[in-house]
């Protein structure tokens, strides 16, 4: 059935195609002069209209100038012009911090949204393949504004009616490199948003000096290092179990010794316990006094401790239930905190099959059991795969830092969150500008957190073993 077009047959056409369909010529309508200018002048208007609506302020800072020139001679609008730069300038000169919030920031935002994201959207969302030709239409994604950090560009979308998130996930890197960035990751504020994070550099590059012993005594969360934002890196540790892997020389020393320096006040206080499990003999012993009898190296001496452990906390149950839900640290029931420095060699390259089965269950038990009553996982390992560690899934919080390989990083941090940003296998190989960074996600939180551990050197370990050693420390005996 064919369907009849506006316009006249096209004649003395010739083609060689057979099947050539006939061409008809498009209906042409004149349209007055008048209403021409009229459509272009109500365009000029509403866009003038929209564009002091969206940015009131750099539209009064471009106008008044304008005003008091033409009102009242150009030296006074000079002089309104250098007022409106000298201004800024002593502000910023003054007190830098809040002429960047108030100011600063806006201004790049504004910028940036001007030459970088409204100049290159509709060539980056159709070449990405983001954007929807349908009926003749062209439909794109909607820019709805950008805000400027210190360190990103935050940038919202309102993505189309029917688009899912795994659309954009999987064009981070079209997204980055069309934009200029080095990356991007994707989050969802809430239904039909998604915020984009486009990093103008990398607030982590360089490494983080171990941080003072804290003055207040605490289970947690501990302060262990810097999120990419600027603000502090807190781990929770007391009432969770907490997984971090990563390959050799990407930081894992950085995570577990930051860790325990947070926790000495309170091992000093008795409100906590460290348990120390060393099969490597390499990490750990450097800090042994720290630990006193609560260390194992061994894989009998290491799975002994985890079974004693098991004990306490099956105690503790007994004389809980019914009483209390939650553990709160006391003298005679503190936190315990067991680190386990490389679970992988108890748990899959042990030799011994009964040391294996004895540890696999009772790491199962802690971390299925523990956090109710007190008793807290660290472990960590190189290699995540499910056959090395069966248990992973019992650990609530999960840390990736430097990866081999791409699919490492869903089996740490859960499916899709790579495709949303957290490139753990991209971080840098070189210790100065790697070691120590790593992905989080966290139990109450599924967008995974950039974050980076401080450095402990051998010279604090040293310290805090010549202070807080173990003839210092009220630590008991094992049940």
């Amino acid at each position: 059935m064919f369907k009849k077009l506006p316009g006249d047959e096209a004649q003395r056409l010739v083609s060689t195609t057979p099947d050539t369909a006939v061409v008809f010529r498009p209906a042409v309508v004149r349209t007055p002069v008048m209403a021409t200018l009229l459509v272009y002048a109500w365009r000029a208007v509403a866009a003038l209209v929209r564009l002091v609506w969206r940015h009131p302020i750099a539209s009064a800072v471009v106008a008044v100038p304008g005003v008091i020139w033409t009102v009242y001679g150009w030296p006074y609008g000079l002089s309104a012009v250098a007022l409106l730069l000298a201004v800024p300038a002593l502000w910023a000169l003054v007190h830098r911090a809040s002429f960047l919030h108030l100011v600063g920031w806006r201004l790049l935002a504004f910028c940036r949204l001007l030459w970088v994201y409204r100049r290159h959207w509709h060539a980056v969302m159709t070449i990405s393949g983001l954007a929807r030709h349908v009926s003749g239409r062209d439909y794109l994604p909607c820019l709805l504004g950008v805000v400027c950090t210190s360190w990103a560009d935050l940038v919202t979308v309102k993505i189309l009616t029917g688009q899912a998130v795994t659309d954009w996930a999987d064009r981070i890197e079209q997204l980055a490199h069309g934009f200029g960035a080095a990356s991007c990751r994707v989050t969802v504020t809430r239904s039909g948003r998604l915020l984009l994070t486009f990093p103008r550099r990398d607030p982590l590059a360089v490494p983080l000096p171990a941080l003072p012993i804290p003055a207040v005594v605490s289970v947690g969360p501990v302060e262990i290092g810097r999120c990419e934002d600027g603000t502090p890196w807190r781990l929770k540790i007391h009432g969770t179990h907490v997984l971090v892997a990563g390959a050799t020389g990407a930081g894992k020393g950085s995570v577990i010794w930051s860790t325990i320096r947070g926790l000495l006040p309170a091992v000093q206080t008795g409100l906590a316990e460290i348990w120390a499990l060393d099969p490597k003999l390499m990490e750990l012993s450097f800090g042994r006094d720290l630990f006193g009898d609560h260390y194992a190296a061994s894989p009998e001496a290491c799975v002994a401790l985890l079974e004693a452990a098991v004990k306490v906390m099956q105690e503790r149950a007994g004389r809980f239930a019914g009483v209390r839900r939650n553990h709160v640290p006391t003298v005679e029931d503190p936190f315990v905190l067991v680190v386990v420095d490389e679970v992988a060699f108890l748990t899959a390259y042990q030799p011994d099959k009964g040391l294996r089965v004895r540890t696999i269950a009772a790491l199962a038990t802690l971390t299925t059991q523990g956090r109710a009553v007190g008793v807290g996982v660290l472990a960590a390992l190189q290699d995540p795969r499910k056959d090395v560690l069966t248990i992973r899934n019992l650990f609530p919080d999960k840390i990736a830092l430097r990866l081999d390989e791409s699919e490492q990083v869903d089996m740490i941090l859960g499916d899709g969150v790579r495709d949303r940003g957290a490139l753990a296998d991209h971080i840098s190989p070189v210790p100065e500008q790697g070691a120590g960074v790593a992905y989080v996600r966290l139990e109450t939180s599924p967008d995974p957190i950039r974050a980076r551990a401080t450095y402990v050197s051998d010279d604090d370990i040293r310290n805090m073993v010549a202070v807080f050693g173990a003839d210092t420390l009220p630590l008991p005996e094992v049940a």
